[in-house]
């Protein structure tokens, strides 16, 4: 990795930013006082929430940090109109919505509260919190969902911020390393929560492809450093990105379970409850492919959520707040990789240690076996 940034954390293990109150400052100052890199999530936030959890987290934590944002997402087709356009063309993304909804009305009466309103906005407070980045630089700052133009970047690097874009295929890197960003975030499907494909299109469900493979893939395509993300849950596995190719490993699920998180409680135990075998990604909470513990709400209504991010995010949002009072982890929407088995239920700065120790006792391990030959 690039001297700047290896010089930001002295262990090779990011805190993946965890939108929805998970990533709290508690928790990334917990992370960056072990030796880590913490991360602040912006994302459903707005402006001033942003720079108030910055100003928590300073009074934390002297060490570097970073802040995620989320793109800003374009109108769909017809987005707004209700109209089904041309002849023979699909419904447009307001008319998908309004079908959704419909059959969400069973969910909104069990749990006594209203569907939220699609229409509230797309773009996040994008350039509200990009202005507060740049007025009050932070360490670093990572994008999800797109890629930033060329000059966002060069802003923010005149601001002594360095940056890192995720990117879910070689395709994407590319297009990050064309943009100027410092670093490119290598996600794997196997990741919990959104998925950060830059355009998110329904032909492309269920074709992601698994980290090592996609870590391969990218470091031969490009030459900026890698930040390896989905799945990791031990120190074996950050060995293992590392000797493909990344410089440092992001865990989200991992420290999910852990003391300083701000995940439910309920969210917490499914991650090792047996009743929760498997995830899956799903458009039913959000319109937009993310994973999470397969649960009731996500099997019924799963196959026939549109793709239509953040509209039906906008529309769930009540029946998970609902769900998750009403102390039902089966309307909640349980964000997890395909390791949350692993997870460890610990302080976040103890599991940077164990980590570490287990980073350092896989690199022992592997450095001193004897290379074997001979047939299979």
């Amino acid at each position: 990795m690039s001297s700047a940034l290896t010089g930001l954390f002295p262990h090779p293990i990011v805190q993946a930013p965890m939108a929805g109150g998970v990533s709290v400052p508690r928790l990334a100052a917990a992370v960056c006082e072990a030796g880590g890199l913490g991360f602040l999530a912006a994302g459903y936030k707005t402006a001033d929430g942003m720079y108030q959890e910055i100003k928590q987290l300073r009074s934390l934590t002297s060490r570097p940090f970073g802040v995620n944002l989320f793109m800003p997402h374009p109108e769909y087709p017809g987005a707004g109109t209700g109209s089904t356009g041309a002849a023979g063309a699909a419904p447009s993304n307001a008319a998908a919505v309004g079908v959704y909804a419909h059959q969400l009305a069973g969910e909104a009466a069990w749990y006594e509260t209203e569907l939220g309103d699609p229409d509230s906005g797309r773009d996040d407070g994008y350039d509200a919190k990009l202005a507060v980045l740049l007025d009050n630089p932070v360490p670093v700052v990572s994008f999800h969902f797109g890629v930033p133009g060329t000059e966002t970047l060069q802003a923010l690097r005149r601001a002594g911020t360095l940056t890192l874009v995720t990117a879910t295929s070689v395709d994407e890197a590319r297009a990050v390393e064309r943009a100027g960003a410092d670093a490119v975030i290598v996600q794997g499907v196997e990741a919990g929560g959104h998925q950060g494909t830059h355009r998110d299109q329904p032909e492309t469900d269920g074709t992601g492809i698994g980290l090592l493979s996609l870590l391969a893939q990218v470091r031969e395509a490009v030459s900026l450093p890698l930040v390896a993300a989905g799945g990791i849950m031990r120190g074996s596995q950050i060995a293992a990105v590392l000797a493909a190719g990344a410089s440092a490993a992001q865990l989200g699920t991992a420290f999910l379970a852990t003391d300083e998180s701000g995940a439910h409680a309920l969210h917490k135990q499914a991650l090792t409850n047996p009743l929760f075998v498997r995830t899956e990604l799903t458009r039913a909470f959000s319109g937009r492919p993310a994973r999470g513990l397969v649960n009731r709400f996500l099997r019924e209504h799963g196959p026939y959520a549109p793709a239509a991010y953040p509209d039906v995010h906008h529309l769930t949002a009540p029946l998970r707040k609902a769900a998750a009072k009403a102390g039902d982890a089966q309307g909640m929407a349980l964000w997890a990789g395909q390791g949350h088995r692993m997870a460890r239920e610990m302080p976040a700065g103890r599991l940077v240690e164990v980590l570490a120790g287990e980073l350092a006792a896989a690199r022992t391990t592997l450095s001193d076996r004897p290379a074997q030959g001979g047939a299979l």
